[in-house]
């Protein structure tokens, strides 16, 4: 999962650390746990399931609180794709509590401007696309051309291919 879980560490969302299921678990005091599970079961994302849970992280972000969240629950490792199930949690957390949720401020990993968030994705797109309430499906394209374009680039340097 953490490919996608990574993301959780430029919000105000617990990642599970301080748990016995780090990046499994995602959530925050604010979260009611069913109404974010039933949104996300919508979705119908292949080879995952979201489990409506409250936890209690015993440090880190929300250390000593009870939180609402999900079980980010990996059915099938071939079809799950952790970005995009990071992404529509993190997209549909802050949609459902505005004014709860929040971007981390810097700093991060050194960095004391640019917001973590940014820095972790490489842009502000995903941040600017997910404050808009824009699904997945209307990023993905741009998203698979970069990484595309990527794999491209690293191609001649790769030891293994």
């Amino acid at each position: 999962v953490y490919p996608g879980a990574v993301l959780l560490e430029g919000t105000n969302l617990s990642e599970g650390r301080g748990t016995t299921r780090p990046f499994e678990l995602v959530g925050a005091p604010f979260i009611e746990p069913l109404r974010l599970a039933g949104e996300l079961q919508r979705l119908k994302l292949p080879g995952v399931r979201f489990v409506p849970m409250f936890f209690k992280p015993e440090f880190s972000k929300h250390a000593g609180q009870v939180c609402g969240g999900v079980l980010v629950q990996v059915l099938d490792q071939e079809k799950f794709r952790s970005f995009r199930a990071y992404y529509e949690l993190i997209r549909l957390a802050a949609r459902l509590v505005p004014g709860k949720f929040n971007w981390q401020a810097p700093p991060y990993e050194f960095e004391f401007k640019r917001l973590p968030i940014d820095m972790i994705c490489g842009t502000d797109q995903v941040r600017r696309s997910i404050d808009k309430d824009l699904p997945f499906a209307r990023i993905r394209d741009g998203i698979e051309r970069e990484i595309n374009a990527y794999a491209e680039a690293v191609r001649p340097f790769l030891l293994y291919p």
